[in-house]
């Protein structure tokens, strides 16, 4: 049996930009040992899976070695998928999340916008398990669904943060999100989840429905601009609606082919 497969880079203006997500549209569901064997073969952060039911899109997640409730940067990158290789018509595009509910894509000009449900989140203590794998220290901390979120002083602490991933990867959770207000953006954040096999995610568009509520409300305004301090970088633009988190960005196709799984 062959499958289509694309790779994208979402969150990204040209190619070797933003977060890196394969995307494989299916016929069928395919066995989730499966799934879960070719997004560990991928290699990539996550590996987006999607068939196509009644009008709309079922779409699951993968990273090399787990499924994940929710993951924007490759829910962005099978929109671009879709839009630019899968014939699908119109500029909606309405899929379905068995782990997180209805989410919609919809393209604007060159740009992407994504509604995701918004993070509950909450304040919580800072404890030795969150201080010590960071160097400098946070100033507070969040709890949302998933991940924890260490908010810093300065765009440079992000920057040059220096943190031991084996003392991360013992922290109950999908992740740790750190973040700090911006210099030319209202804010900026990094992602390390090797809980969940990514070290450090590239772009994390998840995270920002967690973060988005945090910034509007110290900042006192809904719009908002991001960057994604990871090697490769990420700029994405927020907005707060309600229950709902708009995400928008841009995306690239990098390789398109085939697998076999003979």
């Amino acid at each position: 049996m062959n499958l289509k497969i694309y790779q994208v880079d979402a969150f990204a203006e040209q190619v070797f930009q933003g977060n890196p997500a394969a995307v494989l549209p299916l016929q069928d569901w395919l066995e989730d040992d499966l799934l879960q064997k070719i997004a560990l073969e991928n290699n990539l952060s996550e590996t987006a899976f999607y068939v196509k039911e009644k009008g709309q899109y079922v779409l699951r997640w993968f990273t090399p070695s787990t499924e994940v409730d929710l993951c924007g940067h490759a829910t962005l990158a099978a929109a671009h998928v879709l839009f630019n290789h899968e014939g699908h018509k119109g500029d909606l595009i309405n899929f379905f999340s068995p782990r997180s509910g209805k989410l919609t894509v919809k393209k604007i000009g060159n740009k992407m916008r994504m509604d995701f449900p918004k993070d509950d989140v909450s304040a919580i203590e800072l404890n030795d398990e969150l201080l010590k794998p960071f160097d400098p220290k946070p100033s507070k901390a969040f709890k949302g669904k998933t991940d924890f979120v260490l908010i810093f002083e300065k765009e440079e602490m992000i920057k040059n943060l220096v943190f031991d991933l084996h003392l991360i990867s013992k922290i109950q959770a999908r992740g740790v999100i750190v973040t700090a207000p911006g210099k030319t953006v209202d804010f900026v954040s990094r992602f390390f989840g090797p809980q969940v096999g990514v070290p450090e995610d590239p772009v994390t568009g998840s995270a920002h429905t967690t973060l988005t509520p945090i910034w509007s409300e110290k900042l006192g305004k809904t719009t908002l601009t991001a960057i994604q301090l990871s090697a490769r970088g990420g700029f994405l633009a927020c907005e707060l609606k309600e229950d709902l988190v708009e995400i928008s960005g841009q995306a690239v196709t990098y390789m398109q082919g085939e697998i076999s799984l003979k």
